[in-house]
């Protein structure tokens, strides 16, 4: 790998840390040429310490490592993505990310659905008297009725989605999978759980 160390004076290139599961932004380090061979020989990340003018390796004193997993190079071979395995939080205030994000698995648009979801549930917890009357929705009222309903709504779109998929309208198809799924995540969020706790499932099946 051909990276440009000597790209400044000082010797160093930034290093993005990645989660290589969740995909999220960790942390960024500067690396000299040593702490990134280190860093390949030791499969644990290594920086050099701008401030303490030495290498450190992530997670030496706090036991919070970061496992290396890959490498890439960017474009100009002066800027480095490092995907880990992080063993604990990563920022030395104790959150996740050094941007006090927690570190799990983003879904685009399912991820944000499953925000207004729980927005809902919360709605439906709320006393009826106190609501306003925009509170009102298909969502809050699922959850009104209770896990019985929202199980029977999730078995019903499971049978249209079936007996779609034995007919030729791709378009009554893909609508009908739609249903399901938005009904799923409502009885997922029902039950206290998120589509997270289905990957981790999955993945240990894996």
């Amino acid at each position: 790998m051909n990276i440009d160390f000597n790209k400044n004076n000082e010797g160093l290139v930034p290093a993005i840390i990645q989660d290589s599961t969740t995909r999220k932004v960790l942390m960024l380090g500067y690396m000299n040429e040593e702490a990134f061979l280190k860093t390949n020989e030791t499969k644990k990340v290594t920086f050099y310490s701008r401030t303490k003018k030495r290498l450190w390796t992530k997670g030496e004193e706090s036991g919070n490592f970061l496992n290396l997993v890959s490498v890439k190079l960017d474009c100009d071979n002066d800027t480095i993505l490092i995907q880990v395995d992080p063993v604990g939080p990563v920022c030395h205030k104790g959150t996740d990310t050094c941007w006090a994000e927690e570190n799990k698995m983003d879904f685009g648009f399912l991820s944000k659905l499953e925000g207004i979801i729980e927005a809902r549930k919360k709605l439906s917890e709320t006393e009826p008297e106190l609501r306003k009357e925009k509170d009102s929705s298909y969502v809050v009222s699922l959850f009104d009725s209770g896990i019985n309903k929202i199980a029977q709504k999730v078995g019903e779109e499971a049978v249209e989605t079936v007996i779609e998929a034995k007919d030729d309208n791709d378009d009554l198809f893909l609508n009908e999978s739609a249903d399901l799924l938005f009904h799923y995540l409502i009885l997922l969020k029902a039950k206290g759980f998120e589509l997270n706790d289905i990957v981790k499932v999955l993945k240990d099946r894996h």
